[in-house]
């Protein structure tokens, strides 16, 4: 009976030390829950009594939320201070919320370990803050499917880990930042800012970078974008249409080992369609459509992935295109 009576009594103590959440994280998030109006409604498993390491991915070692990721969810409101409390977090995700609005807290600046840093599909508008330069652990930085406005900081550029930069879908303007040719980075960079008002010239920097992927398709940008093409670079996908490019294609050097997808449509880009593109064999998606071009398509394509080539679409409304898939030149 006596040994029955002491596990009773030393049970609330074995319960207390079970739960992992630590103390700060906890407080954390149900200060972010009842920041929003409807957080009750809507983050009913938030509660005090709840391990939060039950709701988020904790640390093994330290207990402290790791990843904090909310998406498709309806909370209404701005992004509360509280979420720069969680300083432990790797992973920051907030996408897929329509009625979250207002600016991005200067509290995001304590997240020193983030690496995933994404607000997207939101609509949280002002400026893309210079302070998210102090993230200097994040290595993708993704802010698109906003209604962010105002210029690129250029001082994003300074992050010295950043991978990824997606800025897509907002209502940014001002040109090109030229510190983004000089990227700290070691690493090839993602690079996305399409679908904005973006004007001005590419600055001739980014011709020395070697980008995995680049989109800036969509703007008002115009001038010459010739810089951004080089057999030597290891680009995937590279994207200019719908803006006011001009420049002689016929002087362009392709990625013949890793180009995946190349849109230049819907610009003022004039000469030839250099015959080096034929090396280009990892090539799956095509479209030079609505240019100025001229002279003979160049044949046979060597494609790993699609044998045929491209339907004529991919061509048409140049002013002097000829060649299969297009009508024979005379």
């Amino acid at each position: 009976m006596s040994m029955l009576l002491l596990i009773f009594l030393l049970s609330p103590v074995l319960v207390a030390t079970a739960e992992r959440c630590h103390p700060d994280d906890k407080t954390a998030i149900l200060k972010f829950k009842n920041s929003f109006s409807n957080g009750r409604e809507l983050l009913t498993s938030w509660t005090p009594d709840r391990d939060c390491c039950d709701i988020f991915d904790c640390d093994e070692t330290t207990n402290r939320i790791i990843d904090f990721s909310l998406t498709y969810s309806n909370l209404a409101g701005p992004i509360p201070e509280s979420i720069g409390d969680l300083t432990f977090l790797k992973t920051f995700r907030l996408h897929k919320m329509p009625y979250l609005i207002g600016q991005i807290p200067r509290a995001v600046t304590n997240l020193k370990h983030v690496t995933f840093f994404d607000i997207s599909w939101t609509n949280v508008s002002g400026r893309v803050p210079t302070f998210l330069s102090e993230l200097q652990s994040v290595m993708i930085l993704t802010l698109s499917f906003n209604n962010l406005s105002g210029p690129i900081p250029s001082s994003l550029a300074t992050l010295p880990n950043m991978i990824g930069l997606d800025l897509s879908r907002n209502r940014l303007t001002g040109s090109i930042p030229d510190s983004f040719g000089h990227l700290v980075s070691p690493s090839s960079l993602g690079f996305s800012l399409s679908h904005n008002m973006l004007s001005g010239e590419i600055p001739a920097s980014l011709g020395n970078m070697n980008f995995s992927s680049i989109d800036v398709s969509r703007n008002n940008l115009f001038g010459d974008a010739s810089m951004l093409f080089g057999s030597s670079k290891n680009t995937t996908t590279l994207d200019i249409s719908r803006n006011n490019f001009a420049f002689d294609l016929s002087r362009v050097s392709f990625m013949t080992n890793n180009l995946v997808t190349l849109d230049i449509s819907q610009n003022k880009i004039y000469g030839e369609i250099p015959s080096q593109i034929l090396e280009s064999y990892m090539l799956q998606s095509l479209n030079v459509s609505y240019n100025r071009l001229c002279g003979t398509i160049p044949s046979p394509w060597k494609l790993k992935y699609r044998s045929e080539g491209f339907d004529n679409s991919s061509f048409l409304h140049n002013r002097c295109l000829c060649g299969s898939p297009l009508p024979q030149c005379k």
